[in-house]
């Protein structure tokens, strides 16, 4: 009988980093943190696009205001906890990344791209930053949960974009209600 060992998990690059970013208000830090946890647990070796939609809905009651609520908000987080026996599994074969090569790029590829970074995807990162810097131009010291719906929203090659798309939710609305301010009404088509 062969003795039993347990198994060291692999290094996980999203494991280590940290959500203490001095730009972030505490409702999106809590969301990043949620997203590398969820990303952690799912065993990603990112933290993409739906992962931090999935961790602002839980996060964040200006992005379920922003999105509306009822049925179509539990659609929409059904399919965000569906993505590890769905979209998670062919996610998993690449790297979102929002630059000319295409929305994904192969796992091997991500240092050669320019470094994840804390564990986020290309796309992922890029969207915080724009999140801030969306906040600096109304005047926010620090980026809300909103802030990077609408970051995450601006690019169509998102995952998150694929997901909201799935549940019926009209994204140049939502992009002109976030813009204009408007987040009283539904961005839910059906």
């Amino acid at each position: 009988m062969q003795p039993r060992t347990s198994r060291l998990p692999l290094q996980n690059p999203v494991a280590h980093g940290t959500d203490d970013d001095p730009r972030l208000a505490a409702e999106l830090s809590a969301a990043l943190a949620a997203a590398r946890r969820r990303a952690v647990r799912d065993g990603d070796r990112q933290i993409d696009t739906a992962h931090l939609l999935h961790s602002l809905l839980e996060q964040d009651p200006q992005v379920r205001t922003v999105l509306g609520g009822g049925p179509q908000l539990a659609r929409l987080l059904g399919y965000l906890v569906q993505r590890s026996i769905g979209f998670g599994l062919r996610w998993q074969s690449g790297v979102e990344h929002a630059g000319d090569a295409g929305s994904l790029l192969p796992v091997g590829l991500v240092g050669a791209v320019g470094a994840v970074g804390d564990g986020l995807s290309p796309l992922a990162a890029e969207a915080l930053e724009h999140a801030c810097v969306r906040a600096e131009r109304r005047g926010a010291r620090t980026a809300g949960g909103v802030d990077l719906l609408a970051a995450i929203v601006a690019e169509p090659r998102a995952r998150a974009v694929e997901v909201l798309d799935h549940a019926a939710v009209d994204i140049p609305e939502l992009r002109a209600r976030i813009d204009d301010g408007t987040e009283g009404a539904s961005a839910f088509t059906g």
